[in-house]
């Protein structure tokens, strides 16, 4: 028996979130608990998965405030380290015209960073199911290292991996170096979920079949989930491509939206497995995500506003669909 259903690596900050003016005109940000991994791990957690986090954060408040916030959703913290000089990564998010969103991070260094080889332990990632990870967590290199070394240590035990790139341009000092780690990933990966304008980058196509087919017959990926905003998503299994539509709902913040569709991909691949994928799965799969996805972006904050089953079901029951 695995300890884990899931173990990811990467990442953990405070995203401040717009939330308003005062009467000063000033604008109010809200500290919300962030970091892509992570995210995907609260809405595992919130469907009654096992999981935890390996990363590490500031041996300040922000640390301690993240650590809690981790355990009060269910994730375990056991490999969460906390670097004692360098503090704790913020990302100031400013929301845009319809819920979109620019960065603004405070990550020269950040603590995120300062994970090294020697805190990966093969005995801990051995204790999973599947891996999970991003690209953020190789923008530099004793970091890329450790990450490296725990892809390895999963591909050596049979877990299951799947990578969200998750490209945030301003973290990278060269967009080449961004696109050589997302191939990493992509060499590496069993299940993987994009969206629109990664697939653009990184296949150097503008329409998104040719760009899947090109990732395809690269990096032989199994598995691979598109994500298309307001487009709703596609799955690319095999011959098969599936796409769903999204639900039409009151977006007022997408941070996490994207976390929360994959955190619901990988529930049905540890329900449903890699080998046997139909059409009608691969829709079940999309429509889940779509609508928990959907459900995010009504809400402040991602880690701890992931929605329940329950919720999800509903909407998709209610089939309000753009």
């Amino acid at each position: 028996m695995k300890e884990y259903d899931v173990i990811a690596m990467g990442e953990l900050l405070i995203d401040f979130t717009m939330n308003g003016k005062n009467e000063r005109g000033n604008t109010i940000f809200e500290a919300c608990p962030g970091g892509a991994p992570c995210n995907v791990l609260a809405m595992l957690s919130k469907l009654g998965r096992k999981t935890s986090f390996l990363g590490k954060v500031g041996q300040d408040f922000f640390g301690r405030q993240l650590r809690n916030r981790l355990k009060d959703v269910g994730i375990d913290t056991s490999c969460l380290y906390e670097d004692k000089l360098v503090p704790t990564t913020l990302a100031f998010v400013h929301t845009l015209m319809e819920g979109d969103r620019e960065f603004s991070f405070y990550r020269n260094p950040g603590a995120d960073m300062m994970l090294v080889e020697e805190e990966v332990f093969e005995e801990y990632i051995c204790q999973a199911k599947v891996f999970h990870f991003g690209t953020l967590s190789m923008t530099h290199e004793k970091v890329k290292r450790a990450t490296k070394k725990a892809v390895e240590l999963a591909k050596k035990n049979g877990l299951l991996i799947t990578f969200d790139p998750n490209l945030r341009s301003p973290l990278w000092e060269s967009l080449e170096d961004a696109k050589e780690q997302m191939n990493y990933g992509f060499l590496k990966c069993d299940v993987l979920k994009i969206s629109d304008n990664e697939l653009q980058f990184v296949s150097g196509k503008e329409n998104y079949n040719e760009g899947i087919k090109c990732l395809q017959e690269k990096y032989k990926i199994p598995l691979i989930f598109l994500t298309l905003g307001k487009g709703g998503s596609r799955a690319y299994y095999r011959n098969i491509c599936v796409e769903e539509k999204a639900y039409n709902v009151p977006t007022v913040d997408t941070t996490g939206a994207g976390d929360t569709f994959c955190g619901n991909v990988i529930h049905y691949v540890l329900q449903y497995g890699i080998e046997n994928l139909t059409e009608k799965k691969l829709r079940e799969i999309l429509t889940f995500a779509n609508s928990a996805a959907a459900i995010v972006t009504t809400r402040k904050g991602a880690l701890c506003s992931m929605p329940t089953q329950q919720e999800i079901l509903e909407l998709i029951k209610k089939e309000k669909r753009i």
